[in-house]
């Protein structure tokens, strides 16, 4: 086990440990990929408001890290990973056995600083920018190797960040020129950034599947909010965000 992996594991068994006192419901641990961070929020109250008792927690971080620290054992109720082989990774560990739910789909886009200062039309544009993108092990990273592959570019990148909402702070913070990010980041970040669209995003869709862990202390408040999140609540949120459907 990695020194990184071991010590996402130890942070994840002290939250568990310290969960459920003085609580009447189950809590219930959801790993989810750091792309699902803003629409999961706001699925966390409704769920909670039509599961009296249920309290959710989340761990959003890069769907890779979690998956390792899954691998290596860590308690969770729900893992929600940003791409199919991901989950295949934990499904192949035996954490999980059930067949994971496709929910939604992701497609890249070039963000900038507002207004485009350095006049990036393109990804093809990025030769001489600082260009930040998701590190080849993470979904987003494998989606923008396809993608840079069915344009004919190869890439520089200053850095190669563990999640794609770190690639999204480095332009926002002005550490960065461009980055490769998720649409639905880019329109969650408003303001903040501006998009350019990437015509060959179309070569890598992520598909997004959702799965309950097989020893979840609480499987069946577990295979409820999957439900939830597959179903017409959490498919409207889901296309507000700009996610597409599987």
């Amino acid at each position: 086990m990695t020194r990184r992996v071991a010590l996402g594991v130890a942070l994840v068994l002290l939250t568990a440990t310290g969960c459920g006192s003085g609580e009447s419901g189950p809590s219930l641990t959801v790993f989810a990929a750091a792309s699902l961070k803003h629409v999961f929020t706001g699925l966390e109250r409704e769920f909670e408001a039509a599961d009296p008792g249920v309290d959710v927690r989340f761990s959003f971080a890069g769907s890779s890290d979690l998956a390792a620290q899954l691998i290596a054992g860590a308690p969770a109720d729900v893992f929600a990973a940003a791409d199919q082989p991901t989950m295949d990774k934990v499904v192949a560990s035996g954490r999980i056995t059930a067949a994971p739910l496709t929910f939604a789909t992701n497609v890249l886009t070039l963000v900038t600083a507002p207004g485009n200062p350095k006049g990036i039309n393109g990804i093809d544009d990025l030769a001489d920018a600082a260009v930040v993108v998701c590190a080849p092990q993470v979904p987003c990273g494998r989606a923008t190797g396809k993608v840079a592959a069915a344009a004919g570019v190869t890439l520089a990148p200053v850095s190669e960040e563990s999640s794609v909402t770190d690639v999204l702070t480095k332009v926002t913070s002005g550490q960065a020129d461009a980055g490769i990010v998720y649409v639905t980041d880019a329109a969650g970040a408003g303001d903040k950034v501006e998009s350019v669209p990437i015509p060959q995003a179309s070569a890598a869709v992520n598909t997004y599947p959702i799965a309950v862990v097989d020893d979840s202390g609480q499987a069946e408040a577990a295979r409820r909010f999957t439900e939830f999140v597959t179903g017409p609540a959490g498919r409207a949120a889901l296309a507000a965000a700009g996610f597409g459907t599987p």
